[in-house]
């Protein structure tokens, strides 16, 4: 058996913080090869909201090939130095870069055989420009220090592997190992008349997933659109924007703020709706886009994700976000679109899907990633 023990911030029932959670359930359910997990990560959710009916301190069992410690904020460094030297772990998987706690402290401090730093699309310009300059500094140090000599990096696909090699230069090592998806399965016609349009956006709120872009653009609309948005706040600044232009809509439009909902709601949700849209400035995977496509809804979105040539398999539409005139026109085209056309646009989104991710090559991705082997 390989053991790979996996710090990240944030892990089930969390679910606050988005894609990296999602990444890593999909991991240990999908890729189990004689193979044991040992997750770390904190009790709390992305808010600081403590995680309810959870142990705290120990190992439990999450399923049949891993066990999570959930951990409390006191001496959660010395805790997880504690727990690697006592898993001694074959390989140290270590998800995100910016964290002290779950990605410098077992970078620096633990000790296993193989470390791999999982990037995440934090090394994305787009990501990377948000909070710049504190990025930017900590970047320089990390090379600095020379860090970066001492791990193998994670890249989900090709472009992520060039983000990285922007950063830390050619002679990076980095193993490509693409996310392992979670299939809504095919949904329902949702009745739809032209003229009318259910949009659905399932996100975190902030200034990455663009949806102050979405709002302005259906300034522009004279159909009858219902917008859905369904997610917890990051960005509390950029929200009270959204809510200001939500204020301001005709009578045409109507938003819906759910805000943050459980996973288990998500195939509900996508249910209602025709079209889901999220113009992303950037995605290192994008699990809630796979999902509305895996459910048979069309996706409009950006160009900066790995989702691209949705309209030549009828999936969907990629827009340009330096200006709103291409969402503008991608709305307009779903909103006069009926329903004997749309379910034809239904069925290109789940095809698209299904033909999108080969699981066997990704599994054989991981096995030669997580092949025990010492550090470069």
């Amino acid at each position: 058996m390989t053991k790979i023990f996996i710090t990240i911030p944030w892990f089930r029932p969390a679910f606050r913080a988005g894609g990296p959670i999602q990444s890593v359930a999909n991991l240990v359910k999908g890729y189990h090869d004689d193979t044991e997990y040992y997750i770390f990560c904190s009790d709390t959710d992305l808010n600081g909201g403590a995680l309810e009916n959870i142990p705290t301190g120990e190992w439990t069992q999450y399923n049949d090939y891993t066990k999570v410690w959930y951990a409390h904020p006191e001496k959660i460094s010395d805790n997880l130095v504690k727990q690697v030297e006592a898993v001694h772990p074959d390989v140290l998987y270590i998800i995100g870069i910016y964290s002290w706690h779950f990605n410098m402290v077992p970078l620096v401090f633990a000790k296993a055989p193989k470390k791999i730093m999982s990037a995440r699309g934090m090394l994305h310009p787009g990501a990377v420009s948000q909070k710049k300059w504190k990025k930017k500094i900590y970047l320089q140090l990390f090379k600095l220090l020379e860090y970066h000599h001492k791990i193998i990096f994670h890249a989900t696909d090709e472009a992520e592997e060039g983000f990285i090699r922007g950063h830390f230069g050619k002679p990076a090592i980095i193993s490509i190992a693409g996310n392992f998806p979670n299939n809504t399965g095919p949904l329902a016609v949702a009745k739809k008349e032209p003229g009318r349009l259910k949009l659905v956006t399932i996100a975190l709120i902030s200034p990455m997933k663009n949806i102050l872009m979405v709002l302005e653009s259906l300034m522009e609309m004279d159909s009858a659109i219902q917008y859905d948005i369904c997610g917890p706040v990051k960005d509390s600044a950029y929200w009270q924007e959204c809510l200001n232009r939500i204020k301001s809509l005709p009578p045409n439009i109507t938003v819906n703020v759910h805000g943050e909902i459980d996973p288990s709601r998500v195939k509900e949700v996508l249910a209602g709706a025709h079209i889901f849209v999220m113009p992303s400035k950037s995605e290192n995977f994008g699990h809630a886009i796979y999902e509305a496509l895996s459910g048979g809804r069309p996706v409009i979105t950006s160009h900066h994700t790995p989702w691209n040539h949705l309209q030549e398999s009828l999936a969907g539409k990629n827009i340009a976000i330096e200006n709103n005139s291409e969402l503008v026109n991608a709305i307009s085209f779903f909103a006069a679109m009926d329903e004997e056309t749309l379910y034809q646009w239904q069925q290109g989104a789940t095809s698209y899907a299904a033909n999108a991710i080969d699981i066997n090559k990704t599994r054989q991705q991981y096995a030669e990633m997580f092949a025990p082997s010492p550090l470069p």
